[in-house]
């Protein structure tokens, strides 16, 4: 990726002021001006999302949900085995993104991909429900992420997989099972940040145990590209769940 785009996508990430009057002109505005430039420099920035695919699985026959999945850059982690699929549903509502989506199926050939410009917390399914579910650092992006994973939650068969990766903190007093973040980690990354309407919250880890039946899960710690302080870094994890029969 060239010096340019870096640029061009860190002046919309920490620079350009995101306007709009509803969340999806708001993501439209964001993402608009550095849809060419998203995937080579998000590549390096979101971590853990090829591992997350290979937690979940593919099985033959199944429907799957990319909720927020944008340029739908996260298909290509299924490989070959995305033809075996019954179809795969990528939903954003950044409408930029999804034409990217849509070119990157037909190249592929992956008569099997759908795109939909909708909200995560409405979308309806035209099959009865879904095998799987993924949020690839979309839910820290979505206002009311508690009712996108109820919406999730319902949309799933029983015994239907949830995955999700994204940045996170932790709560000041959290469980034993999980990791305690300092106050500075706690206090700095939200707001570093809501200044692209990304809001790493302490309750997705908490409530995504409380939801689904945990099948893995692990919290990491991860440096961002061209961020002045290169010791500082910004927590994220990995969680796949399975809704309970």
């Amino acid at each position: 990726m060239s010096l340019i785009s870096d640029m061009k996508v860190l002046y919309h990430m920490a620079v350009r002021p995101v306007r709009g009057k509803t969340h999806a002109s708001r993501m439209e505005n964001f993402y608009g001006g550095q849809a060419g430039d998203y995937d080579a420099f998000r590549k390096r920035l979101l971590k853990g999302r090829e591992e997350l695919w290979q937690q979940l699985g593919t099985n033959e026959g199944e429907v799957w949900l990319d909720m927020g999945g944008g340029t739908g850059a996260n298909l290509e982690a299924f490989g070959d085995s995305i033809a075996k699929l019954k179809k795969v549903y990528v939903v954003d509502l950044a409408g930029s993104l999804l034409k990217m989506a849509e070119q990157r199926a037909e190249s592929h050939g992956w008569n099997n991909v759908v795109t939909a410009e909708a909200d995560a917390t409405r979308f309806v399914l035209e099959e009865q429900q879904a095998d799987v579910i993924t949020f690839s650092y979309s839910l820290t992006m979505i206002p009311d992420w508690f009712a996108a994973i109820r919406h999730a939650h319902a949309l799933l068969k029983p015994g239907g997989r949830i995955g999700v990766v994204d940045f996170y903190v932790s709560r000041k007093h959290p469980d034993e099972a999980f990791r305690k973040h300092g106050w500075a980690t706690r206090s700095f990354w939200p707001v570093w940040f809501a200044s692209d309407n990304v809001f790493p919250s302490p309750d997705h880890v908490p409530y995504l145990h409380k939801l689904f039946e945990p099948v893995y899960f692990d919290e990491r710690k991860t440096r961002l590209p061209w961020f002045p302080l290169p010791f500082f870094k910004t927590p994220y994890y990995l969680f796949v769940g399975k809704k309970r029969d």
